[in-house]
């Protein structure tokens, strides 16, 4: 089992930053491929970011490119989403969620979620 906390959401600006973390705790983190997903209000769960368990490879969603930064650091057991320039439409909750495969079709372990709220 792995057990995953988020924390850092809470209400910006559009424009503005927010950087989410997922920490890890349960079975050995560093086997694990990451993944960030958020859903809106009245939407489908969305995949935003991943990562393999080192980092090595990245993916992130066309609607978050070039804004949103996803990293982890293993010795810390922690998963981080770095959110820049942010819009109203980024509002959801977003969720951390680990695998051992990167980009699975479903992941087996998943947090509660945060929610961001981005004001115009």
């Amino acid at each position: 089992q792995v057990q995953l906390v988020e924390s850092g959401g809470g209400l910006v600006q559009a424009g503005g930053s927010l950087r989410l973390s997922c920490a890890a705790s349960g079975r050995t983190f560093r086997n694990y491929a990451m993944g960030w997903f958020r859903q809106a209000p009245g939407k489908e769960r969305a995949l935003v970011a991943a990562m393999t368990w080192n980092g090595g490879r990245k993916y992130y969603a066309d609607f978050v490119k070039g804004r949103f930064t996803t990293s982890r650091d293993n010795a810390k057991n922690t998963v981080y989403l770095q959110m820049n320039s942010l819009k109203p439409e980024d509002t959801g909750v977003y969720y951390c969620a680990a695998d051992e495969k990167y980009l699975p079709a479903n992941y087996d372990y998943w947090g509660q979620g945060t929610q961001v709220t981005v004001s115009s």
